[in-house]
Parts: structure tokens; C-alpha cells; sequence
């Protein structure tokens, strides 16, 4: 779903010439795109997306974080979407303090480590924001003032109305309902859980530098573990180390990083990071193949079993072209680095996207 600014005509970015992002307090994404500006260093401007402020190009699609890249004359002619692809055209811009993993099967990991941050544990950001009573009222009140912070009392109380009657009809697409709620909870908690014992003996996802995957989870713990009053209540009360975490990766750019040194080696992927891949098979595997397949047969209803219990909720075009994604960067590893993926997904559920 990229668009825009992909085109190689970019210019350098420089303190004078710098990259431009229109996002959102609020939207785990805009986060995440721009913790990874700053740990990357790149010179950006940040503007909240509706503002007064906001004199970025429309993207195809309305949605944020949009990112605008100048060219040659120092004009910002389009932007693009999609935190994904925008990573990657950052990774062609910017060689330094990379966040891909030099090893091709550590690279895929850390790919589909991000692919479930981005597209499971959203589900989890989405059901504690909508779902609970404090975190709806904080919600409908602290987004709209994004677009204009002094906007009188009475727009801003037709805004809150807005936003929450469209969120909260939106639940039962992305998965929260009544019926699914203990699986995306209980979910969370294991994954709070996992990464907290991770946390405990390495301080990123795949060594001593923040990868995607990092990136990927922190966009979604930026308001899960750092914004939402529930969710944020779970987090103190189970993973003290993920709350610090996540407070810590929100700008890392005072983090030292020499060349292409300190990621985990294929071979010596950490139990930790095994245990988390088995909560990736055991979640977001198995919804991923649902998905796709009900969108194959024509089905207007995903229906799997996730953690012994029956998960339901409509098909969802773009998570049917996460999984073909992942599969085409899966076959186009080298037969070593493919093998090497084999071994460290084998046995977690993972490896039946791949069969």
C-alpha cells in the first residue's frame, strides 16, 4: 500500500532539506515511524496530520503516518503511506544505523516479528482503547485535540462523539467482540509476559540494536504499555522491564551503534525469542491462514480456533497480502538462509505459514 516518494528522485535529507511525517500522539504507527527517525538520525520534520501545521501533500489513502520526502528543488510532491514500505525506502536513503539485519534469515525473523506487531498486536491496542469505559473517554476526548488543541467545547464534544461511535462500529472488524475477547487479552498478557523475560537478558528483540520487530511492537506498546489506562495498568502490574522499554525506544538516537555489528547470530537465536515465536504461531499463524483462506473461498467470516478457543471475525484483505508477502520474501532466501529460518521457526507454529 506504499505510494508516492518511491520513485528514487528524493533528494539527500539534511538539517535543511529534511524528511516530513504528518501523524498522530495517538496512532501507534505514527510512533513507531518516528522512533525509528530518531534512533536513525534522519533529519525530520513532525507535524501532527489536520492541523493548522499540516502543509503535507494528500496521500492516495487517508491514513497516517504519511510520510513526504523532498526532491531535488526542495519540494515535498507526494507522500506515502504504509509503515512497512517506508522503513525500506528509508533503508535505499540511509545506509547508517540500519535497522535490517545483515544476515538474510535474521532479517526474515526480524520481518515477521514486525509483521505481527503491525497486524496481531494492533488487535490487542484496539480492543483495550474501544473496550473499556476509561480508555474510551480518554480516547474520544484527547484525539481530536490533535487537530486543534484550543477547538471550542462544543466542537470538541461533537468530535469525541464522532470518533467513538466510528471506532467502537469498527471492533467486530479487527476482532473485538465479547466472543474473541479472551483470546486478544490473553494474548496480551503472554506477550507482555515473554517479552518482559526477554527483556531480562538482552535489550532488543535480536541483540544489542532495535530491529522492524522492535520498531513494529513498540508502535503498539506506545499505546498499549504507555497511553491506554488498562492496558497500561496490566503492563505496570505483569512487565516492569517492557513499561521501561517502551519509555526507552521511544527516541534511541543517543544509542551508540558501530557499523554492522550487534545483532544475534542465526545460530544463537535466545530461548526468549523461541518462546515468542511460539506465541506468533499460536495467534497470529493460524488467523493469518484463516484469513486467507476464507477471502479464497469467498467467505464473509474468518473463523479459527486460537488458543482453544473459536476466534471470529470478517476477512481482511490487507492481512491476505501480509501473508503473500511474507511468503515471497520467505522464497526468495538463499537455500541457506532458508534452511536457517526452517530451523529456528520449527516448532513454533510459525512454520505452517511457510509449508
Amino acid at each position: 500500500m506504499s505510494s508516492g516518494a518511491g520513485d528514487g528522485s528524493s533528494a539527500a535529507l539534511t538539517p535543511d532539506r529534511p524528511l516530513r511525517i504528518a501523524g498522530a500522539l495517538g496512532s501507534p504507527y505514527s510512533l513507531k515511524m518516528r522512533a525509528v527517525l530518531r534512533y536513525r538520525r534522519i533529519p525530520f520534520q513532525w507535524v501532527l496530520r489536520g492541523s493548522k501545521w499540516d502543509d503535507l501533500p494528500a496521500a492516495p489513502v487517508a491514513l497516517i503516518p504519511a510520510i513526504s520526502f523532498p526532491d531535488q528543488n526542495g519540494a515535498y510532491p507526494d507522500a506515502m503511506i504504509d509503515s512497512s514500505p517506508q522503513i525500506m525506502r528509508l533503508e535505499e536513503l540511509v545506509p547508517d544505523r540500519s535497522i535490517v539485519p545483515v544476515d538474510p534469515a535474521v532479517a526474515f525473523l526480524d520481518y515477521l516479528l514486525e509483521d505481527y506487531g503491525d497486524e496481531w498486536v494492533t488487535k490487542q491496542m484496539y480492543h483495550y482503547r474501544w473496550w473499556y469505559e476509561d480508555a474510551v473517554a480518554k480516547a474520544g476526548m484527547q484525539l481530536p485535540l490533535d487537530i486543534d488543541q484550543q477547538m471550542p467545547a462544543e466542537q470538541l464534544e461533537r468530535s469525541r462523539l464522532f470518533i467513538t461511535d466510528r471506532q467502537q462500529s469498527r471492533m467486530a472488524l479487527v476482532g473485538s467482540t465479547e466472543g474473541n475477547r479472551p483470546v486478544i487479552e490473553h494474548s496480551y498478557e503472554r506477550l507482555l509476559d515473554l517479552f518482559d523475560a526477554h527483556l531480562a537478558t538482552t535489550p532488543f528483540l535480536l541483540g544489542e540494536r532495535p530491529g522492524r520487530g522492535d520498531f513494529g511492537i513498540f508502535g503498539q506498546f506506545s499505546q498499549l504499555v504507555g497511553w491506554d489506562p488498562e492496558s497500561a495498568r496490566v503492563a505496570v502490574d505483569r512487565a516492569p522491564r517492557v513499561v521501561h522499554w517502551v519509555n526507552s525506544t521511544d527516541d534511541l538516537s543517543w544509542l551508540p551503534v558501530d557499523g554492522d555489528a550487534g545483532w544475534t547470530d542465526a545460530g544463537s537465536i535466545q530461548a526468549t525469542i523461541s518462546d515468542l515465536l511460539c506465541e506468533v504461531g499460536r495467534t497470529y499463524a493460524p488467523f493469518l491462514l484463516a484469513n486467507a483462506a476464507a477471502l479464497e473461498s469467498g467467505a464473509d467470516e474468518v473463523i479459527c480456533t486460537i488458543d482453544g478457543h473459536e476466534f471470529r471475525q470478517g476477512p481482511f484483505a490487507y492481512q491476505a497480502k501480509c501473508l503473500r508477502w511474507l511468503r515471497a520474501a520467505h522464497d526468495e532466501l538463499d537455500p541457506g538462509s532458508r534452511a536457517a529460518v526452517g530451523r529456528m521457526l520449527a516448532d513454533t507454529g510459525c512454520e505452517q505459514l511457510f509449508a
